[in-house]
């Protein structure tokens, strides 16, 4: 199966569910527990789940850039209030 027929399933997949299927393959091609095909399409799932986690992050990056630079500044603590009462 080629990265292709993983996409859709693998972009309805949350970080968190990439991460633990990505997991799981890696624990079963270490541990032998499945034949070399099967090994080499799980590391092409895997290799897709990688990217999915990468893209997700990339997302993430770019709001928290985007929310960083639309905060105001913060008031340093030794300045004076503007309004006092």
């Amino acid at each position: 199966m080629s990265e292709r027929k993983y996409r859709d399933e693998i972009n309805k997949l949350t970080f968190e569910q990439a991460i633990h299927q990505l997991k799981d393959i890696v624990n079963k091609i270490e541990q032998g527990e499945i034949p070399l095909q099967d090994s080499l399409d799980q590391y092409e799932k895997g290799m897709a789940l990688i990217k999915h986690c990468r893209a997700i992050l990339q997302k993430a990056e770019k709001r928290i850039e985007k929310i960083s630079h639309e905060e105001p500044p913060e008031q340093e603590e030794n300045s004076e209030p503007l309004l006092k009462g």
